[in-house]
């Protein structure tokens, strides 16, 4: 075999990366994951290792101590269940929603649905600071504020999930297999519910974890209608109230509300990398 058959070989889809294409995936890791321990580290040790000369690279023994002054300082346990409603629901409805939209969008043949479609896309070139102070009128008149329904019903559908839904259903459903179903007597919900739904479940998996992660994590619109009812975002602001703040309670607060998240990511994580490599497959 000659030189240039080796290399043409040594490149074929069943080739090996080279090692340097691990050490790139390797430092991408690590980068992304060293705030989280270094969060670890300053929130298991005292006060005094972030005023230390060399800051130190183990976490230590204090992580329960400091939790527990966590837990002394704001209703954790509450806010954490607020947070996992909160997020929940939002996720559920958005997935469901979306799901159905971008069916509809993808699939379905109705007068004005280019012109619907440029109209939700266009809507996600709107800041969402302009929409706040309107909002919150709009939940004061309802008498909602201070209730989490001011959280969840503003969000329970997203223009970003209409649209990687729709983008990803009009390819990998075939306008044949639709109408096979709709020959065989299928009702349009009954084609969206065997037709449509087992298709999008990859897309649903992405769609669920980006969603559950974003209202995980939102900060602004919890603030201002649920402070007296606050979500675990909010709550941890609290632990910065004070005129000292001890930063090594703060970040062990950031830690814990960090640690859901994980678990979420291990437990779906290897179902939701399956039902991405399946997608593909049969895209």
């Amino acid at each position: 075999m000659s030189s240039r058959s080796r290399r043409g070989a040594g490149m074929g889809i069943n080739a090996s990366p080279r090692w340097y294409v691990y050490a790139i995936i390797l430092a991408f890791v690590l980068g992304g994951a060293y705030p989280l321990w270094w969060s670890f580290i300053i929130g298991s040790s005292d006060k005094s290792a972030l005023t230390s000369t060399f800051p130190p690279l183990l976490p230590g023994g204090q992580f329960w101590a400091n939790a527990a002054q966590v837990f002394d300082t704001i209703d954790f346990w509450k806010a954490l269940g607020n947070s996992v409603i909160v997020a929940s629901v939002i996720t559920c409805s958005v997935v469901f929603f979306s799901t159905l939209a971008g069916y509809a969008f993808a699939k379905l043949r109705f007068r004005g649905r280019e012109g619907l479609m440029v109209a939700v896309i266009a809507t996600m070139a709107v800041p969402t600071q302009l929409g706040i102070i309107p909002l919150f009128m709009m939940m004061k008149q309802f008498g909602w504020t201070g209730s989490l329904g001011a959280v969840i019903v503003p969000t329970l559908v997203t223009a970003f999930g209409v649209f990687f839904m729709r983008q990803y259903l009009v390819d990998v459903i075939p306008d044949e297999l639709i109408e096979a179903a709709r020959v065989d007597g299928a009702s349009m919900i009954s084609t969206f519910f065997n037709v449509g739904i087992p298709a999008a479940r990859p897309a649903m998996g992405i769609l669920s974890m980006f969603t559950f992660m974003t209202a995980w994590t939102d900060y602004l619109w919890p603030l201002l209608v649920v402070p007296q009812n606050p979500t675990l975002q909010v709550a941890l602001s609290q632990l910065q109230s004070a005129k000292y703040v001890d930063y090594s309670v703060v970040l062990n607060g950031a830690v814990l509300a960090t640690l859901p998240l994980l678990v979420l990511f291990v437990i779906a994580g290897k179902q939701l990398v399956s039902g991405i490599m399946a997608g593909a497959v049969k895209g």
